[in-house]
């Protein structure tokens, strides 16, 4: 009961607070009290789901006073969703970065209602889910559309049979060898970090560690600690193949998770004082951007070919494969990677209860060409993730449009990295992309 009355009681003062102290800073002063108790909430949530909180660093008090006491899921869902106004309300009258503050904290308290309705009881279709979390859905493709990009893969593909045999047998020609991962990976990340370093400035002392682990759902894994520090867990249960070292160190490095955690922290936390951003809820619109960025960030560190040159000509031989095999299997990787939205699909039917465990598996085999063991390992993610798969490949897109849209007609690597690093500083989430 003291905490209704104290919630009532912070609410009423919200309401007041722009008109008591007026202007800029009034609002500002309201953000600063919507943006405490969104972090109090989010820490609440992770008390009942613990994958909710992907990373804090905030004061270690605000987090044992949500383990003493966390609320259940319906209030911290009626509650996100008062003050969820309250901050869509400041951002209406506010402008420029305190606007965009105020719409971020709306839409993530919005996220942080629903998924809190959803550990009480609520069941949304794939879609619906997606949305209400992620700001966003994902588009819809009939089979022959899986089925036409496999057809143009067979005739890329060497040898005679199923094209998901073949694929996986050809995949099979291209992986590290384990005695070999930690000297490719490294040199992956180090290339990754000089080319993110000539157009991005990261404050000193900004580093991560990097473990190899067993036992996930997740191929790679970046655990934010905070004081500009990651820790990256790659996942050895399966075999790695080349492409991988060049996708991992990019995404859960440099320009991805690792340079967008330490942008917030620098721009946000330590500029502006802003708390939101010392949490980040892992189910909510920030993964979007997160992932989207992630993996477009790739095209920006490697424009061209010359992410394919890198391969061939550093870590082909150090894996001890022959360099020469470079660019085919590169053609073959951008083809099958315009299939990773049937992953979406199998998710979505299955999640939705059209499909069985087996029949997602088989759609994963036959559309999106993973192996069996690797399909079967996709399911447990979307088990655990469920809608959370649309961040990878739509996330994509809508950042690669976003970012392309302000480039002026031509390909200067140095201006979409300055388009690049505006989105991951300007507070966008999801439903934001499509302008």
């Amino acid at each position: 009961m003291r905490r209704a009355i104290a919630w009532a009681l912070v609410g009423a003062g919200l309401a007041g607070a722009a008109a008591c102290r007026g202007g800029e800073g009034g609002e500002e002063a309201v953000l600063d009290e919507v943006a405490r108790e969104y972090v109090q909430l989010a820490l609440e949530l992770g008390e009942h789901d613990p994958d909710y909180v992907d990373a804090y660093y905030g004061p270690e008090e605000w987090r044992e006073q949500a383990r003493r006491n966390p609320s259940d899921p319906a209030r911290i869902a009626e509650r996100a969703r008062e003050l969820a106004a309250t901050a869509s309300g400041s951002a209406a009258r506010s402008r420029g970065l305190l606007a965009a503050r105020g719409r971020f904290l709306s839409k993530q308290l919005a996220s942080l209602a629903a998924r809190a309705e959803m550990l009480a009881g609520a069941e949304l279709r794939f879609d619906e889910e997606s949305q209400v979390l992620y700001d966003a859905t994902a588009p819809h493709h009939r089979a022959d559309f899986y089925q036409s990009l496999v057809a143009r893969l067979d005739a890329e593909l060497p040898g005679e049979g199923p094209v998901p045999e073949r694929y996986a047998a050809y995949l099979r020609r291209f992986e590290i060898p384990k005695d070999r991962l930690r000297a490719v990976f490294d040199a992956a990340v180090r290339e990754c970090r000089r080319r993110t370093l000539a157009h991005v400035t990261l404050p000193e002392g900004e580093s991560f560690d990097v473990e190899y682990v067993q036992g996930q759902p997740w191929s790679a894994y970046n655990w934010y600690q905070g004081n500009f520090r990651s820790l990256i867990q790659v996942n050895t249960d399966l075999p790695v193949t080349i492409d991988r070292a060049v996708d991992l160190a990019c995404h859960e490095g440099y320009p991805g998770h690792h340079v967008y955690n330490v942008l917030l922290e620098q721009r946000f936390v330590r500029q502006r004082g802003w708390v939101e951003f010392q949490i980040y809820p892992l189910f909510s619109p920030m993964s979007l951007v997160a992932e989207g960025s992630a993996n477009y960030g790739i095209e920006v560190a490697f424009p061209g070919e010359e992410r394919t040159e890198f391969e061939r000509d550093v870590l082909f031989p150090l894996a001890g494969l022959d360099p020469a095999e470079a660019e085919r299997f590169a053609a073959v990787r951008r083809l099958a990677e315009a299939l990773s939205y049937a992953g979406n699909e199998a998710a979505r039917d299955y999640l939705d209860g059209k499909i069985g465990r087996e029949e997602a598996v088989d759609y994963l085999v036959r559309y999106a060409l993973m192996p069996r063991e690797r399909a079967e390992k996709r399911l447990d993610f979307i088990d655990k993730y469920r809608s959370y798969v649309i961040n990878y490949n739509l996330g994509k897109d809508l950042v690669r449009g976003w970012v392309e849209r302000r480039l002026r007609g031509g390909s200067d690597p140095g201006e979409r990295w300055r388009a690049f690093v505006e989105l991951l500083t300007s507070l966008r989430l999801g439903s934001d992309l499509a302008r």
